[in-house]
């Protein structure tokens, strides 16, 4: 048994009541439920359809995301989350970049890497050179005045914790970063890379091993050994090349506003929703966030 979801940005609330039907009617689905009134409905399926993506193609074209997900074992036990342009916002290399002089170089950089166009180790080691001299206050600078919290990331995090699950944060960023986000979201663990400092000046290195693509992977099997569940248990969310493991893993893999390169991957494309969508897309209903 499969269950179809269908959703849109919530704050346009354009799902057409109409659409959700002609979908049910087509596919031979069952009643509609509505998680969200004009934001998120659902139907179960008896089999996964054909012409999915032809369909999520003329979906897309009319603002709404269509995802089609096994129905046993929607909720997940773990979320497995990116930092960077996932949980919040920004590339926080990029603001740094931008408060060094440096930015449109770094930025460049930055989306060739995502995408998959470049070694990540690489890339990285490229922009944080690119850093050198920077002084250390300015981390707490461009976390204070730059970095903003995705939308509906909050809600996220309250809902899967009040109903036992673990959360990590797993980012190729910074620890300086990714400590305040996880403080801020209510994440129970997170891991980065460690940007190197000497006389209060970034010294243009990377604490070593990078976390990278594989390091991810390596974070999803340590975690789950760990709490005793299985890759199955998880939802992994990311946007980037480097995402991409522990999204093919992950039991539920989230592409977010992601890379083409790096949506083409995966079968959950979430390009209108907020960060609520990974709620939907485990059949919790709009009564059931938790604040």
């Amino acid at each position: 048994m499969y269950t179809a979801v269908l959703l849109t940005a919530p704050t346009a609330r354009n799902l057409d009541p109409a659409l959700v039907e002609s979908l049910r009617n087509a596919w031979g689905g069952g009643d509609a439920v509505w998680l969200s009134p004009d934001e998120a409905a659902e139907f179960s399926l008896g089999v996964m359809p054909d012409n999915l993506w032809e369909v999520w193609e003329t979906c897309q074209s009319m603002g709404v995301d269509l995802v089609i997900v096994p129905t046993e074992a929607r909720r997940k036990k773990m979320l497995l989350a990116d930092m960077d342009s996932t949980m919040i916002q920004q590339e926080c290399i990029d603001e740094l970049a931008d408060e060094a002089g440096v930015g449109e170089r770094v930025k460049d950089i930055t989306a060739r890497a995502m995408n998959g166009e470049l070694d990540f180790d690489g890339a990285l080691n490229e922009r944080v050179g690119l850093l050198k001299g920077l002084p250390e206050g300015v981390i707490a600078k461009v976390l204070d005045e730059r970095i903003t919290l995705m939308p509906g990331g909050k809600v996220l995090l309250a809902t899967m914790k009040s109903q036992g699950a673990y959360a990590a944060l797993v980012s190729g960023g910074f620890t300086a970063f990714t400590a305040q986000v996880a403080g801020q979201l209510g994440f129970d663990e997170n891991r980065a890379n460690t940007l190197l400092l000497a006389d209060g000046a970034l010294t243009g290195e990377v604490g070593m091993p990078i976390l990278g693509k594989q390091a991810k992977i390596d974070a999803l099997e340590e975690i789950t050994a760990r709490l005793g569940i299985t890759e199955d248990d998880v939802i992994a969310v990311g946007d980037g090349a480097n995402d991409l493991g522990m999204l093919t893993l992950a039991g539920m893999g989230v592409a977010l506003h992601a890379k083409p390169s790096v949506a083409a991957q995966c079968n959950v494309r979430i390009n209108f929703g907020d960060l609520t969508a990974l709620l939907f897309v485990q059949g919790y209903s709009q009564v059931d966030f938790a604040s």
